[in-house]
């Protein structure tokens, strides 16, 4: 089921994750790094891709519909751990 949650919102999640986690998430998803990097608002895509992800720009950083939170709920879990 899609959610929907503003950028800001996305980057505090983002930038609330210990180090070391884009890689683990990419790893335990079998996807390259960048393309978790741009999950949460990075915009390599010659190296990554978008993945499930879509954004309009508005107040607050704008409003960032995920179509698949995988990437989404492994952040937060790595979070709370």
């Amino acid at each position: 089921m899609a959610k929907t949650i503003t950028f800001n919102e996305l980057r505090k999640i983002k930038d609330q994750l210990p180090s070391g986690s884009m890689k683990k998430i990419a790893e335990k998803l079998d996807l390259n790094e960048e393309t978790v990097r741009n999950y949460f608002g990075g915009r390599n895509f010659e190296k990554g891709q978008t993945v499930g992800i879509h954004y309009e720009q508005g107040p607050g950083g704008g409003i960032v519909t995920i179509d698949d939170t995988t990437i989404l709920e492994m952040a937060e879990k790595m979070i709370k751990d």
